[in-house]
């Protein structure tokens, strides 16, 4: 008997990863140097930047919040030739890229107020235009395939290179350093450089891999959304689904889990500060100093990024085996146990201790935050494999499949999310005292640990309660599977 052909190769699923990698860069981009850029270009104007900027940062992604249903429900509505979810993805690609290249043009502002506001506005934007291009890239992943194993090893690969993107920036801005150590000197350039030809490469490089979705994926399943789905209806939807109630309260209780993303350049300046390290300075700093808030911003976190692309990397495999909610689970209880047990170590170290500093601290967080790497595996690729189960749920249940609402919810639960997560990490090193110019002491340091380790290890154990709950197993799969394959094949029959 000839082997099935699959609905969705291996080679199709890798090619919707690689678009997910290109529109995650610009993400990453943001999360990470944002508050970084502004406060090496604008805190001599305002001491409090970080402070004020964590405000609008939470702003902003309250507004993105709003545009998220607005956005869902245009979907929902769209009857266009190229399909529900890829003609967004088209026109969602620019705005994106051209607003992450405009958030790191550097103005020479006089008045800080007008700085705020320009800041405010960019903000906004940014983020409204990054909802725009959310939901339908992370929404054509159920309309891939109607095989949810098939869709799981997308979810995994996308998952994986989402993971990578969101780390990568921090390699590309030292790469773009490094060139420009060569043709300029080391150090003869402004920092406003290195962070305006970043971007610029994200504007080219982002832009192409992203569009990809949209040129060589296409639409397996149809969709049966509805075509009138309102603002109100989705959070009706989010009332009355059970399955992805459960899904958002996740992001909820463990908004902080990610909080390390957002605040890993203030960590490094703070933890480690500016270092020699034999061999790496030589490659990366022409023989001076790493900075871990500019030349050298993965060198804190570069163990944990490892061993969490291994937990990445392992979690649809364990995951096929124990099911969403054991997963979930098991995590989420290791998280919680591991980075208590780090950030009570260290924020009981002596004041004068070896390790709040230098080499010494290097080698100390290379250890621990390894160990809390193993985390973050299941936190990307579960939600997403878990929305696109409840849509076959949803389905198999009413005959509807609301893709445009569900990702929507998931999309606005991982906003709500980033934003509490970045505001209250950002709120927790302008409480501490850290700005560019600010003398390190070893309070400072213990509540940037706290919300870089420890606020992030409660909250995987918080979020792990709804899970509790979660009701669609294999067998549930299996079952609704098998059903919805023979609706679809007697449809099909009846249109012949």
């Amino acid at each position: 008997m000839d082997k099935k052909q699959p609905i969705l190769p291996f080679k199709s699923a890798l090619i919707y990863a690689i678009g997910i990698f290109g529109v995650q860069l610009f993400i990453g981009y943001i999360n990470s140097f944002q508050t970084e850029f502004y406060n090496k270009m604008y805190s001599g104007l305002d001491a409090n930047i970080f402070s004020v900027v964590a405000v609008i940062i939470l702003v902003a992604k309250i507004i993105s919040c709003i545009a998220d249903p607005i956005f869902g429900a245009l979907i929902d509505r769209s009857h266009l030739k190229g399909g529900k979810m890829r003609p967004f993805v088209l026109m969602s690609a620019f705005p994106i890229a051209v607003l992450t290249t405009l958030m790191f043009v550097f103005i020479d502002f006089s008045n800080k107020y007008v700085m705020y506001v320009y800041i405010t506005v960019t903000t906004v934007l940014w983020n409204v235009a990054m909802t725009f291009a959310d939901i339908p890239s992370q929404g054509m992943l159920a309309l891939l395939s109607p095989n949810p194993e098939e869709r799981n090893v997308a979810a995994g690969l996308a998952n994986t290179f989402k993971s990578i993107a969101l780390a990568a920036p921090g390699v590309f801005v030292t790469v773009v350093m490094m060139i420009l150590d060569t043709v300029k000197g080391p150090g003869n350039y402004p920092d406003k450089t290195y962070y305006l030809l970043t971007a610029l490469l994200f504007l080219v490089l982002g832009t192409g891999l992203y569009l990809l979705i949209y040129f060589k994926n296409k639409e397996a399943v149809v969709s049966t959304s509805s075509s009138a789905v309102s603002f109100k209806e989705m959070f009706v939807e989010l009332k009355n689904n059970k399955m992805i109630r459960i899904v958002f309260l996740t992001f909820m209780l463990g908004f902080a889990r990610n909080m390390a993303m957002g605040i890993c350049i203030q960590a490094g300046g703070a933890l480690i500060g500016k270092v020699y390290f034999p061999l790496l300075s030589d490659i990366f700093a022409a023989g001076g100093e790493l900075d871990p808030t500019s030349n050298a911003t993965w060198l804190i976190g570069i163990t944990s990024a490892v061993t969490s692309m291994i937990s990445i990397v392992a979690v649809p495999v364990i995951n096929k085996k124990w099911g969403e909610k054991k997963t979930f689970i098991v995590f989420a209880i290791y998280g919680f146990a591991i980075s208590f047990a780090c950030m009570l170590f260290y924020v009981l170290l002596p004041s004068d201790s070896a390790l709040r500093g230098g080499l010494p601290a290097v080698w100390a967080h290379w250890v621990m935050l390894a160990l809390i790497g193993f985390m973050f595996g299941p936190h990307g690729y579960l939600p997403m494999v878990m929305t696109s189960d409840i849509c076959d749920y949803n389905e198999w249940k009413t005959g509807e499949r609301h893709e445009g609402v569900c990702f929507a919810i998931l999309s606005m639960s991982n906003k709500i999310s980033n934003a509490l997560s970045v505001a209250v990490g950002i709120l927790f090193v302008g409480i501490s005292g850290y700005n560019a110019t600010a003398e390190i002491t070893p309070k400072m340091q213990n509540i940037i640990y706290v919300a870089y380790v420890g606020l992030p290890g409660i909250a995987c154990l918080l979020s792990m309660i709804p899970m509790l709950f979660y009701k669609i197993d294999a067998a549930t799969k299996a079952q609704m599977h098998a059903d919805l394959s023979e609706k679809r094949k007697q449809a099909a029959e009846q249109t012949l």
